[in-house]
């Protein structure tokens, strides 16, 4: 895959304080980049493909995380043909790992978005489905539905978000009336994750919310919609 040139973006800065803990309904609070909570799907055209050539952010943003813990230095891109999602996707990245119920809770883990010109330990990728799923089969991994490049993945230093999850959500977030914002702060967690070594987990019990590891994508297996590897705020 080729890297165009740094695009300038701006990051959104860690939340100053911790937002509303996801309620048992389902109705979890998520980060958002749009300003705009209550929105579940972001309207307008989706492009299938793209160039196979990304973007990255040239700007850093905070270090998120407290003074200890393992500290990853998080690059940002979006394919060639999506600049225009630059931006959100660098304020939803650090609003997300920058959150207390994140990666960061009990010191475990530190964050820094960092420009296109520094050393990285793995990007975030937004892409197109079909750029995803070539991204995403390297090690055989299928993100496929019904022959059409439907989840994201994690590679190797990669985390790769698919377009079509990014702007439309998925149904048991949209018909239980959960924000956008929410399923992209989920997917965010989600495949740092994996890139942290965490493996996929299921619904421990109907009603309760969901591991951040459960494939929420695919369904939410009787348990609530989460984002958040630790809804509390602690470990």
């Amino acid at each position: 895959m080729r890297e165009a040139p740094p695009a300038e973006a701006q990051g959104g800065a860690a939340p100053g304080g911790a937002p509303p803990s996801p309620a048992a309904s389902g109705a979890a609070s998520g980060a958002t980049s749009s300003g705009v909570e209550s929105v579940l799907a972001q309207p307008g055209e989706i492009p299938p493909s793209g160039t196979g050539s990304f973007v990255a952010a040239a700007e850093g943003g905070p270090l998120l995380g407290g003074p200890a813990g393992r500290f990853k230095r998080v690059r940002v891109a979006v394919e060639s043909n999506l600049v225009a999602e630059l931006e959100g996707l660098t304020a939803a990245v650090d609003a997300t790992l920058g959150d207390p119920r994140s990666w960061t809770a009990g010191g475990g883990y530190r964050f820094q978005r960092v420009p296109a010109s520094a050393a990285f330990d793995f990007t975030i990728y937004l892409v197109t489905r079909e750029t995803a799923y070539q991204m995403c089969r390297v090690n055989g991994v299928d993100i496929r539905v019904d022959g059409v490049p439907y989840t994201s993945c994690r590679q190797v230093g990669k985390v790769v978000i698919n377009l079509d999850r990014w702007r439309l959500s998925v149904p048991s977030y949209v018909d239980n009336g959960i924000p956008l914002s929410v399923y992209r702060a989920y997917v965010i967690n989600h495949e740092v994750g994996h890139e942290l070594g965490r493996n996929h987990v299921g619904c421990p019990a109907a009603g309760q919310p969901a591991p951040v590891m459960l494939t929420q994508t695919l369904g939410l297996q009787g348990c609530t919609a989460n984002p958040w590897p630790y809804p509390d705020g602690g470990r």
